[in-house]
C-alpha cells in the first residue's frame, strides 16, 4: 500500500512502524511547517529536514519515504527566492517526486501569488504537484483552487487532495486526480468508500495526512481493508491501495 500524503516530520517513529506492519510500504511526506515562519531560511531548514532526515528514520522501521516539497500556503512569505533556487535544483536531481503540498488555506493575494508562481514552475518542469484545500470555506476556496490551475498547469500533473461529499463535484469532470483523506476530522473510511463506490476509483488516492492535528497512521490500510471486507473486486482496490498512485507518480 502506498499512504500518498502525510508529514513524517510531525510523527514518532512508532508511527512509522505501525504503517509498515499495516501494510503501507511507501509513503509521501509533504511540507508543511506548522509555526509561522519569518523567513525563507527558517523554511528552507524545515524543507531540508524532510529530505535528508525523515526517509532514514522511516526507513529503519522498513517505512520507504517519498518527498514531495514546496511552500504550503499557511506558510507563504514574499522574500521566497532562495526556495524557489532550492526547489529547481531538487527537481534537477529528482529528489523530490512532486511539488507539495501547495494550494489555498486562507486565500489571501499572497498565498494566490505563491501558488501561482509554483504551479509555473511545476509546469516549467512537468512535475506533479500535490494540491492542499482547507477546512474551512472548503468549496469556495477550491472554485479559486481550480481556477488558477487551469490557468497555469496540465490538470493531469495535478492531485487536490482533501477532497469529500461536498466539494467532489467541483472537479470530478476535470482532469485532476484526486486525493481522499481518511483522517479525524476530515473524513471517515464510510465516506471514502461512498465516493468510490459512486465514482469508481480510477481518478482517486488515499492518504492519512498524519501531522501534527488529530491522526491515524492506519487510516489507509483500514479503509483499504475495509473494501476487501464489503466484496469489492481486488482490481479495483488495487487501483487505490497502490495502483493509481504509481501510476501518477511514476513510483
Amino acid at each position: 500500500m502506498i499512504d500518498t500524503h502525510m508529514h513524517a516530520d510531525a510523527r514518532s517513529s512508532e508511527d512509522f512502524e505501525k504503517m509498515f506492519i499495516g501494510g503501507i510500504d511507501t509513503a509521501i511526506s509533504c511540507s508543511y511547517y506548522p509555526y509561522k515562519v519569518n523567513n525563507a531560511e527558517i523554511l528552507l531548514n524545515h524543507l531540508n529536514r524532510i529530505l535528508n532526515f525523515e526517509p532514514k528514520r522511516a526507513m529503519e522501521y522498513g517505512l520507504e519515504l517519498k518527498i514531495a516539497l514546496g511552500i504550503h500556503p499557511a506558510n507563504s512569505i514574499k522574500d521566497n527566492e532562495i526556495i524557489f533556487d532550492s526547489l529547481k535544483e531538487w527537481i534537477d536531481n529528482k529528489d523530490i517526486i512532486a511539488i507539495g503540498e501547495i494550494g489555498l488555506d486562507e486565500n489571501t493575494e499572497l498565498e494566490k501569488e505563491v501558488f501561482k508562481k509554483q504551479l509555473e514552475l511545476a509546469e516549467e518542469t512537468k512535475s506533479k504537484v500535490i494540491v492542499h484545500t482547507p477546512r474551512k470555506n472548503k468549496l469556495e476556496v477550491l472554485k479559486d483552487i481550480k481556477e488558477i490551475a487551469l490557468e497555469n498547469i496540465n490538470p493531469k500533473l495535478v492531485v487536490i487532495d482533501h477532497i469529500n461529499l461536498n466539494t467532489i463535484e467541483e472537479i470530478i469532470d476535470d482532469d485532476f486526480t484526486i486525493g481522499l483523506t481518511v483522517q479525524p476530522q476530515k473524513m471517515e473510511v464510510e465516506e471514502a468508500i461512498e465516493i468510490l463506490d459512486k465514482y469508481d476509483f480510477d481518478k482517486f488516492l488515499l492518504n492519512s495526512d498524519i501531522s501534527n492535528k488529530p491522526s491515524d497512521p492506519l487510516s489507509v490500510p483500514k479503509t483499504v481493508r475495509t473494501l476487501k471486507r464489503l466484496g469489492y473486486k481486488q482490481d479495483k482496490i488495487d487501483k487505490v491501495a497502490f495502483k493509481n498512485a504509481e501510476s501518477f507518480f511514476n513510483l
